[in-house]
């Protein structure tokens, strides 16, 4: 039977969608209304599909798509052979379960049962055997398919939020993101017959509110949709074919005036999902404005009007800026004069909120701060900030103790950076007490350095308050000096460990607090600035700070971070066996593990690698097995057999290499010297017998076993890394 096959249009028109879902919505309708084509064998499984998507409509093209679905074998089990036949003859029961299937005197001839494409077999299901119905299912017509196809699509778009609306009948209401007006439904030039929402297919849609050639736009094809939408309706249907008209503009704009603009994506998606046809226009403010710390400007600017703020060569905010118009005037002046003049407020406002807010002293609001409830069960802000500099103070008092070399800035000892970060925690939270901050909360920090420059506070002070913070997102900057260090060090283990300690913990999906984000921050600080600071002493120091308000989250915490420190170094690369190696010993200095994990790595290219690791893992199962405690300590004197001795005085002579080279931090070298033990362990596992039946000679191997476990494990869990 030959298929009728030919390209697929579908259009839904609305009013404006949300922005800021358009791409996910566009996607989703696309995606699922192809998926439940191909699934119905409507459309095959190659078969191209086109995304449309614009303040005003989801459309998909699809190509190759079939009128009727070819027919398809099924098989339907119906009941145990045992059951359905009795003395070569079919049972009561199996002739009813056919007459229920439509095929009454199918089994009248037992075994010849065949009429048509419908047969009985008998095949197993696995267990025990059974008859079969085998039929030809009829293929799903487009109409019944591409209606299914559409109430699926909509039923599982990613709406943020639904709304009721009338229907035109004027008693029907539906539920959907916006009113819908219009549906096409094209199969190459012919028209589907069906419905959504109170809505008919047809050829017939809409164009640009403003810029059609024609209110209304026939479409004579699936294929012309694009097309005749552009060129008679003035509007780009396909999401990212605008998005690239916008770039393209952009970039002519911003080079004819020698500048170039600011990068955002999601600024330009959602600007994408308000335009239908995008026109780019240069626009401007009064420089005088530009005295507000630029941060204020742009976000005012991206926030509130979605424009594109133009920065110099060095990145410097100029009184120049883009706006994406959804018209084409032929003189677009009053287009952008009316930007210019919307503008000029939200500039204004933001001045005034900046020479407001400096005419007091960050220290002046700090008694604010106990005003602010940070979390009910544990308390306010001011409490806060007075945690923030107990924990400060003591991961100072740390790193003046640590054992590896720790160095402050040139002018500094641990007093004066003590008496930095003492000043920075306490003032770091007052911002959110000013009015930009609170019109712009993404502000806060930022801000708070600006204000205290201006007062004339030390600027590594200053630094610390902008950057305690950092890193807010993945890939962000880490804070630029000691104090910001120390100050976010301390300000994130006060989130972690306070949180975890009323039981707060982040759940699926759900991380409100973004302790996930906090934990990657303490990491991120931890380990590309190699502190010599121990995680778990670090929580212990945190905990007098809370006093009796909270429960010890040691543990709970401690799995926390490990579990963010597995995924984040995966992420960067290191497999899942490097990765479970190190941190099976749990390592409590994270600024070894980049140095542990490189030392794996260049371990298993070594030629004796697999076979260590495999030993080492039989090692362990061994000592897990034995009785009692085992003592890592040899007697020389119950070295009996050849390779036992061999052992014993490989291993006397490598352990004080490789531990030396492991106390001074040369893991890659440790292991390394590691790899002269293979030859002496292989011998040994040959020729001696652990289990000895005398129990000295039992406990002196099992402790020379003990004892290579403990000098081959010092970098790395070697048995992980076994296959």
């Amino acid at each position: 039977m030959s298929i009728d096959t030919k390209n697929l249009l579908v259009e839904l028109f609305v009013e404006e969608l949300p922005p800021k879902a358009l791409k996910k919505l566009g996607e989703s309708f696309a995606g699922t209304l192809a998926a439940s084509l191909k699934a119905s064998g409507l459309a095959s499984a190659d078969a191209v599909v086109t995304p449309f998507a614009s303040p005003r409509r989801l459309a998909v093209h699809i190509q190759s798509v079939s009128s009727t679905a070819q027919d398809s074998p099924v098989e339907v089990k119906l009941m145990p052979l045992a059951v359905a036949i009795k003395e070569g003859k079919a049972t009561d029961a199996l002739k009813k379960r056919l007459a229920k299937e439509g095929r009454p005197n199918l089994a009248d001839n037992w075994p010849n049962c065949q009429d048509g494409p419908d047969e009985l077999i008998v095949q197993s299901d696995g267990k025990a055997e059974a008859v079969y119905l085998r039929s030809l299912a009829k293929g799903t017509s487009l109409v019944v398919g591409l209606q299914s196809a559409l109430d699926e699509a909509l039923r599982k778009l990613p709406i943020p939020k639904v709304m009721t609306y009338q229907l035109a009948d004027g008693w029907s209401s539906v539920n959907f993101v916006r009113p819908a007006h219009g549906l096409v439904a094209l199969h190459g030039d012919d028209v589907v017959n069906i419905q959504t929402l109170g809505l008919t297919a047809g050829r017939t849609t809409t164009g640009h509110r403003f810029e059609a050639a024609h209110p209304t736009v026939t479409l004579r094809h699936a294929d012309t949709y694009a097309e005749q939408l552009a060129s008679e309706g003035a509007v780009i249907a396909g999401f990212d074919a605008r998005r690239s008209e916008i770039v393209r503009q952009l970039t002519a704009a911003t080079a004819k005036e020698g500048l170039k603009p600011i990068d955002d994506d999601a600024l330009l998606d959602e600007v994408t999902a308000l335009v239908e046809r995008p026109n780019v226009l240069t626009c401007q403010f009064e420089a005088e404005f530009l005295a507000v710390p630029q941060e204020c400007l742009i976000l005012t600017m991206k926030a509130n009007q979605k424009y594109f703020p133009l920065l110099d060569s060095h990145g410097k905010l100029t009184h120049k800026f883009l706006i994406v118009s959804n018209i084409s005037p032929a003189d677009p002046s009053a287009v952008i004069q009316g930007n210019e003049r919307v503008v000029r407020p939200r500039l204004a406002d933001a001045k005034f909120f900046f020479d407001q807010d400096r005419k007091k002293t960050l220290a002046s609001r700090v008694e604010g701060l106990s005003k602010v409830v940070y979390h009910g069960k544990l308390g306010t802000q001011g409490e806060r900030a007075e945690r923030v500099r107990a924990i400060g103070h003591a991961i100072v008092q740390q790193l003046s103790m640590a054992t590896l070399p720790f160095t402050v800035d040139a002018e500094d000892h641990f007093k004066v950076l003590d008496s930095k970060v003492q000043q920075a925690a306490l003032l770091a939270k007052t911002d959110l007490l000013t009015d930009m901050v609170g019109e712009f909360p993404e502000l806060q920090g930022i801000m708070g350095g600006y204000y205290a420059r201006h007062e004339g506070l030390r600027d590594g002070v200053a630094i610390a308050i902008e950057d305690h913070y950092k890193p807010r997102f993945a890939g962000d900057a880490l804070p630029r000096n000691h104090t910001g260090t120390v100050v976010a060090l301390a300000d994130k283990l006060e989130t972690l460990v306070g949180l975890f300690g009323i039981g707060q913990l982040p759940t699926g999906d759900k991380d409100p607090f973004a302790l996930r984000r906090h934990a990657l921050g303490v990491i991120r600080i931890l380990v590309e600035n190699n502190l010599p600071l121990d995680l778990d002493a670090l929580i212990q120091a945190a905990l007098p700070a809370f006093g009796e308000r909270i429960t010890d989250p040691s543990t709970p915490l401690r799995a926390f971070f490990a579990d963010r420190l597995s995924v984040s170094l995966r992420e960067q690369g290191y497999s899942a066996q490097e990765v479970d190696a190190v941190l099976a010993l749990a390592p409590s200095r994270l600024g070894d593990i980049p140095r542990r994990l490189a030392a794996v790595r260049a371990f298993s290219a070594l030629p004796e690698a697999a076979s260590l690791a495999a030993a080492n893992k039989r090692i362990g199962n061994i000592l897990k097995k034995a009785e009692g405690t085992v003592e890592a300590k040899i007697d020389a004197a119950l070295l009996q057999d050849a390779a036992e001795q061999a052992l014993a005085a490989a291993l006397q002579s490598v352990q004080p290499q490789a531990d030396t080279l492991f106390e001074q931090g040369e893991y890659a070298a440790s292991l390394q010297a590691l790899a002269a033990l293979k030859a002496p362990v292989d011998a040994f596992f040959d020729d001696v017998m652990v289990n000895a039946e005398d129990p000295a000679l039992r406990a002196n191997r099992l402790g020379l076993l003990k004892t290579l476990h403990g000098a081959m494990n010092r970098v790395a869990d070697l048995s992980r890394l076994a296959s």
